[in-house]
């Protein structure tokens, strides 16, 4: 598994849950590649909860997370910066990054969801373009996680959390790599 595919799974993880078979496929490529590459995340609590829920619990699950739980949205825009026009200016940098990058982000989700965000570092990754992806991570991406978890961190106990974490310490190693972020 490579850092592409590993970005690839964990941006799958995000959406919303259509089959459970898919996010288990997801999920164990994310966990080989994490032990592989010593990466040390709490994402097997996830993995826990995945393997004892039915796809129905699972998806009421992600709902009750993420839909209803403005804290915990994976909107990194909302995060960095609420409701007011600079969150505007975030979403267009981003959406300007995806169309400099040939990324076609899909219609029915914001560009600033950390779901499509993993989805263009995959596609980044893929095309072999490592210090635009470590600029977008350090610029865009690490930013908004970094709230995010802040916000959800001591009141939050969801499984769901620690994909967040997992996307932070595979954003962050890929940085590591290379001192760009």
């Amino acid at each position: 598994m490579s850092m592409q595919q590993s970005y690839h799974a964990l941006s799958r993880l995000f959406e919303y849950p259509q089959q459970r078979e898919e996010l288990q496929e997801c999920y164990d490529a994310l966990a080989s590649y994490l032990r592989r590459s010593g990466i040390d995340a709490r994402a097997h609590l996830f993995g826990e909860m995945l393997s004892g829920s039915t796809l129905a619990e699972l998806q009421e699950d992600y709902v009750a997370r993420f839909d209803f739980n403005p804290a915990a949205a994976p909107y990194l825009g909302h995060h960095l910066y609420g409701d007011n026009q600079k969150k505007g200016g975030y979403m267009i940098q981003v959406k300007q990054e995806y169309g400099r990058h040939d990324f076609e982000a899909p219609g029915d989700e914001l560009p600033d969801h950390l779901g499509v965000v993993l989805a263009f570092l995959a596609h980044l990754a893929r095309r072999g373009e490592d210090s635009s992806r470590r600029e977008f991570i350090g610029k865009l991406v690490l930013p908004g996680i970094n709230k995010l978890l802040a916000a959800s961190e001591q009141r939050d106990t969801s499984p769901w959390l620690t994909l967040v974490e997992a996307a932070e310490l595979l954003c962050s190693a890929d940085c590591r790599e290379e001192a760009t972020c």
